[in-house]
């Protein structure tokens, strides 16, 4: 009977997401109508786009149980940091320039944002590799958390939920493009915002109550650390600080989240939209990694992973009429995720790496169709990764899975900001900085693979406990290091033609000045040796 009221809300589930691509069918026969929705996404559905684009299943299932393991209630943080720094503050500094300027541009991509802005088609086809490494793994990634959870419902085998979630998503995406993602991840996150309100409730109720839960949780120890898990930063603030900038910081360099802002209508839209995103991410993140930080009362024994956690505290608070809630509520959270990745990644890889290199050979028509193919190519590749890596344990696909948000944010977050401000931000900068992200990724991927062989001084310094210990360390030190590195390089390499960048920024003149003059004094207040500049740094490259 479980079962039967299982797959049927499934199935009608799946039918509305189906519908509403097929609805939004005349929107997509275009390339800008397929990719952007025609500029003209209202600002509600745009924050929901964008807050379901953020959380996952990854954050439900995998992020709220490791973290709220590791970090107790503190974990809660997280989701405050997702919401005012991951929301708040990004559609506050990104909003209005990405819109206006991407709007100038007639870009539809990141990387076709930077080949523009630094009139370099070189850049734009070396983003564009980027995404298209580091965004298959990580849209692998959304799979992980349903496994468990369906096993717990079904008993049936991970690889067909995967290979269920990744048609449906296909088939509405390819029918419905843009709109009907955005259209379908209000749906979801409508779903996602009382679903999670009602869980906690359940399974705080079913511990005696919040009071009673915090009281249990206070009893157990971290070490010698009595209380550590109820304590106000837990019992690792180091950790919790790096978590916190990862997931909260990086979202500003992924191409993915990024892109709503290309999308939405005007820019009377932003601040609407930036309110109604900050509540969605403070309910839903600070949600989730508030209940994983009770996980504790469910679990004595994670050797089998983070991902049990909690299917383990659902299976053991909530009712069946609840556990089918929380059924649709992680597909949502997948679903809404993986259709904003592929979508990201194929127009990517059609507008900016095909098409960026066949010039005006490329037709119309052809355009829509290598869209299309890679959206399914995509989904495809994804879901077979995940499959595979669920199947075989291969150690090197989840690593890759873990570097991959850090190794987008570290390569793209720093040039892409300074490039809305500052107008003397150089081309070299941004060589510098996606040469740096994918190399520190990399360093961090290899450690990883090799820790067990690595001497033991190694493991013991500094650099290693601190920076390449952890994926999450690494990418959130990479993201921080190019802030420094794009102005430093900036100011020693050539200039970008300034005439044509006083029309880009035409309408924020007054702003970018102060942000410009601000950056020029920081410069020149530095020790002799960085603040003095060669005769030539103006006009030349210096080599």
């Amino acid at each position: 009977m479980e079962v039967i009221l299982y797959v049927g809300l499934l199935v009608a589930y799946f039918a509305v997401m189906i519908l509403v691509g097929v609805r939004n069918s005349r929107s997509s026969r275009s390339v800008q109508g397929f990719v952007l929705g025609g500029r003209s996404v209202g600002p509600w559905l745009t924050a929901f786009a964008y807050g379901t684009s953020y959380f996952s299943a990854v954050i439900f299932i995998g992020y709220a149980g490791q973290f709220g393991w590791n970090f107790g209630i503190a974990a809660t943080w997280i989701g405050i940091g997702n919401a005012l720094i991951g929301s708040l503050l990004a559609w506050a500094i990104l909003g209005r320039r990405t819109r206006v300027i991407t709007q100038q541009l007639d870009s539809a991509t990141m990387p076709d944002y930077f080949g523009k802005r630094f009139s370099d088609d070189k850049l734009k086809i070396a983003a564009s590799v980027i995404i298209f490494i580091f965004l298959i793994p990580y849209t692998a990634s959304l799979y992980k958390g349903l496994g468990s959870l369906f096993a717990m419902a079904f008993s049936i085998p991970y690889w067909v939920c995967i290979v269920i979630m990744a048609a449906v998503t296909a088939v509405y995406v390819l029918v419905g493009g843009y709109m009907a993602t955005v259209w379908n991840d209000f749906i979801q996150g409508i779903i996602m915002l009382f679903g999670i309100v009602i869980i906690v409730a359940a399974v705080l109720l079913n511990q005696g109550g919040i009071s009673q839960a915090i009281i249990d949780l206070s009893q157990i120890s971290a070490g010698e650390q009595q209380g550590a898990y109820t304590s106000f930063f837990g019992p690792d603030l180091y950790g919790l600080i790096m978590v916190i900038i990862l997931t909260s910081l990086g979202t500003w360099g992924l191409p993915q989240m990024v892109q709503k802002f290309y999308a939405i209508k005007s820019e009377s839209s932003i601040k609407t939209g930036m309110i109604v995103s900050t509540i969605f991410a403070l309910v839903v993140a600070g949600g989730c990694y508030f209940l994983g930080g009770f996980g504790r009362l469910f679990v004595s024994d994670v050797s089998v992973g983070y991902d049990t956690i909690v299917p383990t505290m659902l299976q053991k608070s909530l009712p069946v009429l609840l556990i089918a809630l929380v059924l649709i509520l992680v597909v949502s959270a997948s679903m809404s995720t993986l259709s904003s990745l592929v979508m990201s990644s194929s127009s990517t890889i059609t507008l900016d790496l095909i098409k960026g290199t066949k010039k005006k050979e490329l037709s119309h028509r052809s355009q829509m169709f290598l869209i299309r193919l890679f959206v399914a190519l995509f989904i495809a590749i994804s879901a077979v990764i995940a499959i595979l890596y669920d199947t075989f344990q291969l150690s090197f696909i989840a690593q890759m899975m873990g570097v991959s948000w850090g190794a987008l944010a570290g390569a793209f977050l720093a040039p892409y900001l300074y490039s809305l401000y500052w107008k003397k931000t150089t081309k070299a900068a941004c060589w510098v900085c996606f040469g740096f992200g994918v190399l520190m990724s990399v360093a961090a991927l290899v450690i990883s693979l090799t820790a067990s062989s690595l001497p033991q001084a190694f493991l013991d310094c500094f650099l290693y406990r601190y920076v390449f210990k952890s994926s999450i360390y690494v990418g959130s030190w990479t993201m921080l290091l190019g802030f420094i590195l794009v102005p430093v390089v900036s100011f020693f390499t050539k200039k970008p033609d300034q005439a044509r960048l006083e029309t880009l920024f035409q309408p924020f003149t007054q702003l970018s000045d102060a942000v410009e003059t601000a950056v020029d004094e920081y410069l020149t207040k530095q020790p002799e040796s960085v603040s003095k500049r060669p005769e030539n740094s103006e006009d030349e490259s210096i080599d």
